[in-house]
Formats: structure tokens, C-alpha cells, sequence
């Protein structure tokens, strides 16, 4: 591709993926966003949620400052919290969509445009559909508070249903272009969000998860995984460097998904949309070169378009 990638696409990095110090709202967050800050690399960056209120005004002022586009992350808080939107107790779902309006809250101080969102748990086949139900009516509740004057956009992120992974409800494309059905109908703000690294996660290859969800999409992540050996210390959803011995995507799976990112639309000059590295760095690892890592793939792929 000889035009470059920022015409198409705002490129971004997952901050709290990328230092995963930070990953529950403390530590160093503001000595590692402000590194993110000052690479000319990125056009946008995804944050989590910020425990201490003087951080949260210090990463405002350095968003502000950077003129990044910003997503906020709301599945750290769920996913580590153990919080399920569609738990048959109704006092377990409360918790968990109070966990995403405080989410929405904190995105908004920090100006970010999307809240991103995971499903809980899967119950098993036997109670599925009426857990499907449920998130449905939490996502509604969560759509109605990020639009009340906020003007905030939800995406939903498919996750695997794997015993060794994160054993979510959605899930699979078909199972996910439901409920974005669903809750669409109400919300036109409401959308799904895709990454690469859950596919082979979920057995879905690239040509089927796009064009199932292509009408849907509003949010795209890129990473790997490893899925074949158990005794990988990547094993699972894990978020590992590309090209990492034993992993699924490299180069090669990268180009593939951002052609059919541009075949489908969702790469498109007359709107450019956010794509960001979920990349985590294994223990012993460095951040930045993990970072650096995903960048050159990145531009290696882009090349071969």
C-alpha cells in the first residue's frame, strides 16, 4: 500500500496492556502514558480505570496536551473484578453495569470517544440464550447512561469461551451479531469490537468474523495469541508479542486482516477508525521493545497491501 496507514486509520495502543503495572489503576501510570504520549507513532491510546483522583487530572491534562484520540477500557475492571452484565443475579448484574457507568464517568473527564466492554461468564449451553437475555438488558441500561448527555459510544468486545482463556458468554460472531442486533435497535451508537488475537481463540477465521460483523463494527484490536501448547507461558489470551515462537498471528495474519479491514470498509480515508495493538509483554520482557515489535509488524504488513 503506497498511501499511508494514517489515511485510513488512527493507530493505538492499549496502555494498560502494554505496562501491565497499571493495569488496576495505580502504579506508574502517568511516567508510562506519557511515554506513549510523546511517540508520534500513535494517533489514539485506549486507558483504564484511574483509582487516585490526582492521577486521573494529570493523565487528563497529558491527553489533552497529546491531541491523541482517546478509547476508554472497561473490561480490566469487569474481567478482574469478576463482574458479569449477564449473571442471573440481579444483584450481581447491578454491580457490574455500576462498574461500567463509573467507567463511562471516567471516560468522559478524560475525553475519551468509545467504552469498551466485555460480556461475563459463560453459564454453559442449558442457560445461554436467557444469559444472552440479560446482557442484552444490561447493555441497554449502559447505552442509556453513556448517551444521557454524554454522547459516548459502547462497543462490546467478543471474547473466547475457552476453559483456558477467558470463558466469556460472547463469544462467537453470530452469537455477538445478535445482541448488537438487539441492542442497535435502541442505541445506534452501539457497536461491536474485533480482535485479531481472539479469532483463532474462537476458531473463526478472519474472511467469516468480518463479513459476519462488518455492519456492526465500530472497534478493531490487534494481537496474537498462542493456542496449541499448553505449556506456553503465553497460552491462551494472553496478548503476546507478534511472531512469538508457538503463536498464531505474525505478518502474514496481520496483512490478511487489514485487507479485508479495507475490503469491508472499516478502513476508509473518508472516516478514518481506531485500531490498536493489545500486545502484553511476558515476564523478563521489555515494554518498549514489545511496542517496537508491534509497530515494525505493523509497517511490514501495511507494506505488503
Amino acid at each position: 500500500m503506497q498511501d499511508s496507514i494514517y489515511r485510513y486509520a488512527k493507530v493505538g495502543l492499549i496502555h494498560p496492556m502494554a505496562f501491565p503495572e497499571t493495569i488496576r489503576g495505580e502504579g506508574p501510570i502517568v511516567e508510562t502514558l506519557t511515554r506513549i504520549a510523546a511517540d508520534d507513532y500513535f494517533t489514539a491510546v485506549e486507558v483504564t480505570g484511574i483509582k487516585e483522583v490526582a492521577v486521573r487530572q494529570k493523565v487528563r491534562d497529558i491527553l489533552e496536551t497529546s491531541h491523541l484520540t482517546v478509547v476508554f477500557a472497561g473490561q480490566p475492571s469487569l474481567l478482574l473484578n469478576k463482574l458479569n452484565l449477564n449473571s442471573e443475579d440481579p444483584e450481581e448484574r447491578g454491580k457490574a453495569v455500576a462498574q461500567v457507568r463509573d467507567s463511562i464517568d471516567q471516560a468522559c473527564f478524560l475525553g475519551a470517544e468509545l467504552v469498551a466492554v466485555c460480556s461475563g461468564v459463560d453459564p454453559g449451553e442449558r442457560k445461554r440464550e436467557i444469559a444472552k437475555g440479560w446482557l442484552i438488558d444490561s447493555l441497554r441500561n449502559i447505552c442509556s447512561y453513556a448517551q444521557s448527555g454524554k454522547r459516548m459510544c459502547v462497543v462490546l468486545e467478543t471474547f473466547d469461551r475457552l476453559t483456558f482463556g477467558k470463558h466469556l458468554l460472547i463469544g462467537p460472531s453470530l452469537e455477538a451479531l445478535e445482541i448488537a442486533q438487539e441492542v442497535k435497535k435502541e442505541f445506534p451508537q452501539f457497536g461491536l469490537l474485533i480482535d485479531l488475537s481472539h479469532l483463532p481463540l474462537l476458531g473463526e477465521d478472519i474472511t467469516f468474523t468480518l463479513k459476519t460483523v462488518r455492519d456492526y463494527l465500530l472497534h478493531v484490536h490487534l494481537g496474537n495469541c498462542v493456542l496449541k501448547d499448553p505449556q506456553h507461558p503465553a497460552y491462551g489470551d494472553e496478548h503476546p508479542r507478534f511472531g512469538i515462537k508457538g503463536g498464531e498471528n505474525d505478518v502474514e495474519e496481520l496483512c490478511e486482516f487489514l485487507k479485508q479491514l479495507l475490503d469491508h470498509g472499516y478502513l476508509n480515508p473518508d472516516r478514518p477508525r481506531i485500531m490498536s495493538f493489545e500486545i502484553k509483554p511476558l515476564p523478563g520482557e521489555s515494554s518498549e521493545i514489545v511496542i517496537a515489535n508491534a509497530k515494525r509488524t505493523l509497517n511490514e504488513a501495511w507494506a505488503r497491501l
